[in-house]
């Protein structure tokens, strides 16, 4: 049996883990040939840390580490040998939603942490998520470049945008996800085919059904937000799947006065019959996703729900640490697809696979087609 060893930076409350363990444990052809172990963790953000020992197999006070990445790469030599490494490394510059700074941004240049870990390192298999945003940023450049180093640590790549909906999230989250495998190593991952949407036999999990499935009432972090009078008159004047500002019934007395914004997901209520727009770590503003009946934002438990995480994965931190901790997070079935069809390559066991959708100018004579 082949074991894997595997490291993480940038590693939240611990989604991308979570899917990778799930991988694992939930297809019986991987199970009975192989084993995950949890290495290390590094994430700057002490609730999620605690969030990720207190649910991920074999984490611990001692193997999730509070702090910078950037430190934690200088110091790479004193963390153990890994086979595996996963880094989500951060979206604020390259997320549509802000300045879209790109690699000029003061997190632009966090991605290089991860190409030291690779290099220092030289795991057999990486996985780097980020949003999808990273492929327009400084006009595409950006993104040639991080793949670029990717490649030059010695690693042939696949990224590709994953709508995980497709993989059965009940949530429309669109990310960039680079897969890569160590040059050496005589194995070939491919882009998982799609289980759910159009063709596939399966309809796309609603966001109905996975916020009003029964829960438990020992669940944790179910806990309501105090809505104000306004925001409830404004909510009921917004029908399922509307905002603040394409609202037909919105009145100019409960219409937001904001000049020149209209961004969609602002007071946003949920389609219950479609996946959910996507849950995001953002604190206010009309940013918590909204319930398509109760006049009311979703709790931190509904919303973890949409990002896949099983109603016993508990969060540790105050109320709006977890809301940013879950929206921030890699929906854990999304990167279970990702895994899984990862963890099949290096063992041989075939899978339905599409081709890739992102490719880098070295592999195209076409390189406007990454953009």
């Amino acid at each position: 049996m082949e074991t894997f060893k595997m490291g993480e930076f940038f590693s939240g409350p611990g989604g991308m883990a979570l899917g990778a363990h799930q991988a694992v444990e939930r297809d019986p052809e991987l199970r009975d040939r192989m084993s995950l172990q949890h290495a290390w963790a590094v994430d700057i953000d002490e609730s999620s840390c605690l969030t990720y020992r207190r649910n991920i197999p074999g984490a611990t006070l001692k193997s999730v580490k509070v702090g910078d990445a950037r430190v934690a790469a200088e110091n790479i030599d004193s963390f153990g040998d890994i086979d595996g490494f996963a880094f989500g490394f951060p979206c604020n510059d390259f997320s549509l939603v802000g300045e879209h700074k790109g690699l000029d941004g003061d997190f632009g240049g966090l991605y290089k942490t991860g190409v030291r870990v690779l290099e220092a390192k030289r795991p057999k298999w990486f996985v780097a998520e980020n949003v999808g945003g990273i492929r327009s940023a400084n006009g595409g450049r950006a993104f040639q470049v991080i793949l670029e180093e990717l490649k030059d640590a010695g690693y042939r790549i696949t990224p590709h945008l994953y709508r995980f909906e497709q993989y059965g999230v009940p949530q429309a989250r669109h990310r960039v996800l680079v897969v890569g495998v160590r040059e050496d190593l005589d194995v070939e991952y491919a882009v998982p085919a799609p289980t759910h949407g159009p063709g596939t036999g399966y309809a796309f999990v609603t966001s109905g059904e996975v916020v009003a499935a029964p829960m438990d009432a020992s669940v944790t972090n179910n806990e309501r937000t105090r809505q104000s009078r306004q925001v409830v008159e404004r909510l009921e004047l917004i029908d399922p799947g509307e905002n603040a500002f394409n609202a037909k019934r919105m009145t100019d007395q409960a219409r937001l006065n904001v000049r020149g914004a209209t961004i969609s997901q602002i007071y946003r209520r949920l389609d219950p019959a479609k996946p959910s727009y996507t849950v995001t770590g953002s604190g206010g503003g009309g940013t918590h996703v909204y319930h398509w009946d109760e006049p009311r934002a979703l709790t931190n438990r509904e919303r973890a729900r949409l990002q896949t995480f099983p109603d016993t994965f508990h969060f540790e931190g105050r109320r709006d640490s977890i809301r940013k901790q879950v929206g921030m997070a890699v929906p854990p079935l999304g990167a279970q697809a990702v895994f899984t069809a990862l963890f099949r390559s290096l063992l041989g066991i075939p899978y339905e696979s599409i081709a890739p959708t992102l490719t880098t100018a070295r592999d195209s004579s076409s390189p406007q087609r990454l953009f």
